[in-house]
């Protein structure tokens, strides 16, 4: 069963995102450029989602995996998130991965944070480190093992993410920024119908 921890924190932090808020590791932030608003922060409403066709071939293609949740990581866990940084990420500010790296950007000791676990029998494939607030749930770093790579593990999560929504009865998942003509930012934007912050305001996709 999802446990539901609600304190003054996590209710405070909630009224931050939605005022386009995001944290890494225990710190709380939001861009601020001057002369600049291409960041924009996005959210699915669980319950007017719709996976499109390539989503539902994905959830088809994936049967075979096994989802878990847990309130602490497995075991291998930090080696699957190494192994992906240091494999998929060689040209960016996170190469190379470090135990610390992990720690700092992951975890935030005021928050209630969830690990949706993917498993492919008893080999732990992919991980979605996932906050779990009073209304919503934020999609924080997914990771995943790149032999596995044709299976959209990546999309496969979120799916997931959107479905646990749904079963602890969340409104809202909170995908993080996106900019328009960002290939690695884009992906966001395929979860229909999603919500995009502009201006202090919510819109809804078409």
């Amino acid at each position: 069963m999802i446990r539901d921890k609600r304190c003054q924190n996590e209710l405070a932090y909630e009224q931050l995102m939605i005022k386009g808020f995001r944290r890494s590791g225990a710190e709380i932030y939001r861009p601020h450029c001057p002369g600049c608003q291409s960041c924009h922060s996005i959210r699915i409403n669980a319950k007017n989602f719709r996976p499109s066709r390539s989503q539902k071939r994905v959830q088809a293609k994936a049967q075979r995996f096994r989802i878990s949740h847990s309130y602490s990581p497995e075991p291998g866990t930090y080696e699957l998130y190494e192994r992906y940084i240091n494999t998929r990420h060689r040209d960016g500010s996170m190469y190379p991965a470090t135990k610390e790296q992990y720690d700092n950007f992951l975890f935030c000791h005021w928050l209630n944070t969830l690990f949706l676990n993917v498993w492919d029998e008893d080999k732990l494939i992919a991980v979605a480190v996932t906050d779990i607030l009073p209304t919503t749930l934020s999609a924080i770093y997914t990771f995943y093992d790149p032999d596995y790579e044709n299976y959209s593990l990546g999309t496969y999560c979120i799916l997931n993410q959107i479905a646990l929504c749904s079963s602890i009865e969340k409104d809202y998942l909170y995908l993080g920024y996106q900019i328009e003509g960002c290939d690695k930012m884009n992906y966001k934007t395929k979860y229909r119908p999603f919500e995009r912050l502009e201006h202090g305001h919510w819109y809804q996709s078409q």
